[in-house]
């Protein structure tokens, strides 16, 4: 029913009709009230992750790849280093004579699912050793990058002026060297250093471990510490930040309580970048060389001793640089998927 006293439209008056709207039903009102439930800025990112179907296959393939080279190592029946002299270069699931006059006995012989290298070394095992190492590199390079980065871009973000400006001209001059030539060279001269010390983690690790992570540490966290800069920029001249300073705040505690916790979508997003980055410059360094020290293998020195028997044995190569294609390709678009969720705007 229309309402009574509502004023009728002059014929003239470009205005509507007000006959034609009614007063809205107490429960019409009510639906009006009921807002959407608070959550916080994280938890809202995480959901907006989950319905982001290829980041989420990609953060499963991830884990299962995890799982397989830290556990599977555990109940393998074959190590790394282990050769049999009559199973050079087996195909996959193929066996030795070794291994055929045992089966033939009533043996059961686990079979050799990648097939066997030029020494007769198990190479599932092998490849599975090399992704667990590319795992390792990763993770602790990203958190070497945000250890520095972090606490070098909020330094030099937040005190600004003459110490921002120094700062920053240390990091350009790291951005203008040439990172495969430096990589080279430091991984060269850190691992000669280091490789006469008898610390325990050095000896377990190896030199060229310790080296590959040593390099991170000078060279790959230059992205981050600009990334955590600018975000402390736009974030000290905030309201909440002039209060805690007003109140006689120490800078420490300012950057710890205020910056911090809102540069987290940076932070993440720049970091599962720095991953897949980190593997591929581990794989490249391994491949020529300079990477894992022998026995432990490595998805790049599997590459490389594949080279030799490309013709032959294909499959040597294919099983390593498929490994290192799966895991840079999911951490990849993982990665993407972290910035669409974190930070719409940029959605592409």
């Amino acid at each position: 029913m229309e309402h009574q006293d509502m004023p009728k439209k002059n014929f003239l008056s470009l205005q509507m009709d007000p006959q034609l709207f009614k007063p809205a039903s107490d429960e019409e009102k009510a639906q009006q009230l009921t807002q959407r439930k608070s959550v916080s800025f994280l938890r809202d990112a995480m959901g907006r992750l989950g319905r982001n179907k290829m980041a989420m296959i990609c953060l499963g393939v991830l884990v299962i790849i995890t799982l397989i080279a830290v556990i599977v190592p555990t109940f393998y029946p074959y190590t790394y280093t282990q050769q049999d002299v009559t199973g050079k270069h087996l195909a996959p699931f193929e066996y030795s004579k070794k291994e055929q006059a045992r089966m033939a006995a009533g043996e059961k012989v686990f079979p050799h699912i990648m097939g066997t290298d030029n020494l007769g070394r198990d190479y599932c095992i092998r490849v599975i050793y090399g992704t667990r190492i590319s795992l390792l590199v990763g993770f602790v390079s990203a958190l070497i990058v945000i250890v520095i980065g972090i606490i070098y871009g909020s330094v030099s973000g937040y005190f600004g002026g003459k110490v921002d400006m120094v700062m920053m001209r240390i990091v350009d001059i790291i951005y203008s060297l040439p990172d495969v030539l430096i990589v080279i060279l430091l991984s060269v001269a850190i691992k000669d250093m280091i490789s006469n010390s008898k610390s325990d983690l050095i000896i377990r690790l190896g030199p060229g471990m310790i080296s590959i992570f040593i390099v991170f540490g000078l060279l790959y966290w230059v992205g981050m510490a600009r990334q955590v800069r600018g975000q402390v920029l736009s974030i000290k001249e905030q309201e909440y930040v002039l209060a805690s300073q007003a109140t006689g705040a120490k800078a420490a505690h300012i950057i710890r309580k205020h910056m911090l916790p809102n540069c987290v979508s940076v932070i993440i997003i720049t970091a599962a970048m720095q991953i897949p980055s980190a593997i591929f410059t581990e794989s490249f360094l391994s491949f020529v060389g300079m990477g894992v020290s022998m026995p432990m293998p490595s998805l790049g020195s599997l590459a490389s001793d594949a080279r030799s028997g490309l013709v032959s044995y294909p499959y040597l190569l294919l099983f390593p640089a498929a490994s290192i294609f799966l895991i840079v390709l999911s951490f990849n678009l993982l990665g993407n998927g972290l910035r669409d969720a974190f930070d719409p705007k940029l959605r592409s």
